[in-house]
C-alpha cells in the first residue's frame, strides 16, 4: 500500500471532536446588542430588553423574533441602517471572557497533539451578523445563528432566521451530518446510517449558560456526548443556575467562564478530549473478527 493510501486510511480514522458554544453568557459576559447596538439607539440594555419582553408578552410571540422586530424598529426610529457591515462593526466591540481569544488556538493544538481533529460551531440565539464581526469569528467552522433578510440596498428588512431553543437541536443534527446550510430541512430529517455520520453525538462537547439552552444540553448528553453549562463567578445567580443544571442531568458538568491555558476549563476539555479518543480507539478494537 502506498504512503498516500497508508496517510489517507490514518486521516479518516482520526476522530473528529465538535465543540459548540452558545454565544451570549457563554463566551461573552453580556448579550451581543449590548456592545454598540443599543447604546446607538439611545437606551440601555435594561431598557431595551424590557421594551422586546414587553412585544414578546404583549403579542404571545416569540422572545427572538421580538427582539430582531425592536432591532429593526429602533434603528429605523433613530435612522440607523442596519447592513451587513453595520452589524459586523458592532461585533468588533463584543467583550468576551478571559481567556477566550486564545482559546480555540489552545484547543486546537491539543487536540492535534493527541491525534484528533478538532473543529469550533457556535449554536446561538444571536446574530450571525453580529458574531461575524467579532474577533473571533474565523475560529469557527460554521455559524448557526438569527440573521437578516437584505434589500436590493443590502438593508436589513425582515428576519431571516430566528433560533430559539428548540431550533437550537436541529443544528445539533446538522453538525453530525455535515450540513451547513440552515434552510435545508430536507437531509437533515433523512435516516443515516451511524458510520455515515460525519461528527456522533458521542464526539460533541456542548457549551451554553442558561435556558436556551437545555434542550441541546440534554439531547448531547442523551446521546453520550458531554454538556457544559459556565458560569460567570461574579453573579451569584449564574452560579447557581448551573449548579441546578448539574443537580438535574442536563449537564456533566459546570466550570467558571475563564477560557485561558491555566483554567478549569481548559483541563476539563482535554479530558473530555482524551476520553473521547480512547473511546474511538476502544471501537476499534470491538471491530475486529
Amino acid at each position: 500500500m502506498s504512503f498516500f493510501f497508508v496517510y489517507l486510511h490514518t486521516m479518516r480514522r482520526k476522530p473528529i471532536i465538535a465543540l459548540i458554544y452558545d454565544f451570549d453568557g457563554t463566551l461573552s459576559p453580556g448579550n451581543m446588542q449590548e456592545f454598540g447596538f443599543i447604546q446607538a439607539i439611545g437606551q440601555t440594555p435594561e431598557e431595551f430588553w424590557a421594551k422586546s419582553d414587553g412585544i414578546a408578552k404583549g403579542q404571545d410571540a416569540s422572545n427572538i423574533l421580538a427582539y430582531m422586530k425592536l432591532m429593526f424598529d429602533e434603528a429605523r426610529k433613530n435612522g440607523i441602517k442596519l447592513t451587513r457591515q453595520d452589524f459586523r462593526r458592532y461585533g468588533a466591540d463584543i467583550k468576551l471572557y478571559d481567556g477566550v481569544r486564545e482559546w480555540f488556538r489552545n484547543v486546537d493544538e491539543y487536540g492535534k497533539a493527541h491525534g484528533v481533529i478538532i473543529e469550533h460551531y457556535i449554536n446561538s440565539s444571536g446574530l450571525t451578523e453580529i458574531i461575524e464581526g467579532s474577533p473571533i469569528a474565523k475560529a469557527f467552522k460554521h455559524v448557526f445563528a438569527g440573521s437578516f433578510i437584505y434589500d436590493e440596498k443590502g438593508e436589513a428588512e425582515w428576519p431571516g432566521i430566528a433560533v430559539d431553543y428548540t431550533a437550537k437541536t436541529q443544528y445539533l443534527f446538522k453538525i453530525q451530518k455535515g450540513i451547513f446550510s440552515s434552510r435545508d430541512a430536507q437531509r437533515v430529517n433523512e435516516s443515516w446510517a451511524d458510520d455515515a455520520k460525519r461528527i456522533p453525538f458521542t464526539n460533541m462537547i456542548y457549551f451554553g449558560d442558561g435556558d436556551t439552552d437545555v434542550p441541546s444540553m440534554k439531547l448531547v448528553t442523551m446521546f453520550g456526548g458531554n454538556a457544559i453549562a459556565v458560569f460567570d463567578p461574579s453573579r451569584p445567580k449564574k452560579k447557581e443556575t448551573a449548579q441546578k443544571l448539574l443537580r438535574q442531568g442536563r449537564v456533566n458538568f459546570i466550570t467558571p467562564a475563564s477560557y485561558t491555558k491555566d483554567s478549569r476549563t481548559f483541563r476539563l476539555v482535554c479530558a473530555i478530549i482524551d476520553k473521547i479518543k480512547a473511546d474511538n480507539e476502544l471501537r476499534q478494537f470491538s471491530r475486529y473478527k
